[in-house]
This record gives C-alpha cells, structure tokens and sequence, in this order.
C-alpha cells in the first residue's frame, strides 16, 4: 500500500487554497482597470494600506509563532529532536500562510506604487492581491 511522504495533505491543501481563492475572485471581477483611490480621491487609499499591511503583519506573527511553538515543543518533549510527522502539514500550512502573507504585502505596496505613477491596476492584479490575502489567512486558520 502506497503511503504519501508527511506533509504531502499539507502542500496539496496550501497549494489548492490558493489556486481556488485565485480562480474564485478573478472569475468574479470585472474587465477593470481598478482605482485603488476610494472616490478618485488621490492618497485616499493609504490608510487602508496601512490597515491590510498591519493585519497581514499580525497574521503572519501568529504563524511564525505557532511554528516555533510546534517545534519547540517537540524539542522539549523527548522526540530525540525529530518532530512526529503528523506535524508536517501543519508546519507547511503556517509556512504557506507567512509566505503568502508576505507575498501579499510586497504584491499591494508594489501595485499601489505603480497606481500612483499612473499604470492601472488590472484584474489580474487585483485578483492575485485578494488570493494571496485571504489565502494567507485561509492557511492560518487550515493549519
């Protein structure tokens, strides 16, 4: 009988929360270009920023956390320093969820850089901005 390596359940979840978050809001949105400025005001749109930079910053505090914890854990308890392999997929849904929070991060400060110097923020990108968010969050909670 075929057992998949620890972990395997974790990289398809990660992966596949993703890919259907993804699909789910660009198939949801319309043609764009969007305006990241609420009301066409210009800078109107920073304070939000500051907001979802702040919320993927904590997220990805509790993830790391929650990592160290696991691990740390482990260690402590006599494993001999391995960790039991029903960890893994956990471990790799809150790794999933720091690198799509980051992911995130860089993705809206890059994208609203490039709306202040004129270039429109498209579906896909709007799209991508939404999956890496909510994936991020999504794995949190999975993991």
């Amino acid at each position: 009988m075929f057992h998949p390596p620890p972990g395997t359940s974790g990289l398809i979840t990660g992966v596949g929360i993703s890919l259907a978050i993804g699909t789910l809001a660009y198939s949801t949105r319309g043609p764009g270009p969007f305006n990241l400025d609420p009301q066409n005001r210009a800078g109107a749109f920073e304070p939000f920023l500051a907001k979802y930079l702040r919320a993927a910053e904590y997220v990805i505090g509790l993830a790391t956390g929650s990592i160290i914890l696991l691990i740390g854990s482990s260690a402590l308890h006599g494993q001999g320093g391995h960790l039991p392999w029903f960890y893994a997929s956990p471990l790799l849904l809150l790794a999933f969820c720091v690198i799509y929070g980051v992911g995130f991060m860089v993705w809206l400060i890059y994208n609203y850089e490039e709306h202040q110097h004129g270039n429109p923020h498209t579906r896909f990108a709007y799209s991508l901005s939404l999956s890496l968010g909510f994936s991020s969050l999504a794995c949190f909670c999975v993991g």
